[in-house]
């Protein structure tokens, strides 16, 4: 049996892939980030705080990495805005073969009828409507690539059902129908893959926004779930075509 059949990553399983993060400065995005230039890849970090991306470029530039840096903050940006970032991402490197989202936005657990409309705005947006313009401005170029994969990274603690969650919550369960929607319009001869990764509970500045951290024994570091994010990247996670993984 071969290591796709497997599920097993080889080592190097993004070597000479271009993969763009977005949220690279982020919890789950800097572990993935990290993780990614481990296995080979090529990186576009996106994120908005630029001396955080600075800290990551100088870290793998001293580990021998391959990254470049697109600062960017998803609140205010335009599809115009996106479409700029895939054209550059196009005439530096001719395709894109990696699309992972981890860029999120919570500001805490709320009852709907309390929530600020403009958290709820916000929270949508940056959640959903983002992510979407984003890859919708990149699959031309992913499109370009012999096997290209789009990766939505969800947050099973909070799906649209349950109580508090608001904007944030909502917008989870909508990237659910998200991913089965576009693989499905995508179809399946296409080079572009679409699949959801929902890697439990992660320590992050994110989830403390709900979880008390001394008492939240549930979570886990978010380099336990890089080396998933790297599988759904590489050829290996074909196999989630169109859905959303959730390991064990």
């Amino acid at each position: 049996m071969s290591a796709a059949a497997a599920g097993v990553v080889e080592p190097r399983a993004l070597e000479g892939r271009v993969v763009l993060v977005v949220g690279a400065n982020g919890g789950l995005g800097e572990a993935a980030s990290r993780a990614c230039a481990q296995a080979g890849a090529k990186l576009v970090l996106l994120g908005r705080r630029v001396p955080k991306l600075n800290r990551l470029h100088h870290a793998f530039a001293g580990e021998g990495g391959d990254c470049t840096l697109y600062p960017l903050d998803l609140e205010g940006a335009s599809p115009d805005d996106y479409a700029e970032m895939a054209a550059r991402i196009g005439e530096e490197f001719g395709r894109l073969d990696g699309l992972l989202h981890c860029a999120a936005n919570f500001r805490g657990l709320t009852p709907l009828a309390l929530t600020d409309p403009a958290d709820f705005a916000r929270a949508v947006h940056v959640n959903l409507t983002a992510r979407w313009w984003l890859t919708q401005a990149c699959l031309p170029l992913l499109q370009k690539s012999a096997d290209a994969a789009v990766v939505f990274a969800l947050d099973a603690q909070a799906p649209g059902s349950r109580a508090y969650w608001g904007g944030y919550g909502l917008a989870q369960a909508a990237q659910v129908a998200l991913v089965d929607m576009l693989q499905a319009e995508l179809g399946p001869g296409s080079p572009v893959r679409v699949s959801g990764f929902s890697p439990g509970p992660l320590r992050t500045a994110l989830r403390a926004n709900a979880f008390v951290a001394e008492h939240d024994h549930a979570a886990v570091d978010p380099a336990r779930a890089a080396k998933q994010c790297v599988e759904l990247l590489s050829s290996t996670g074909a196999m989630h075509r169109g859905q959303v993984w959730s390991p064990a």
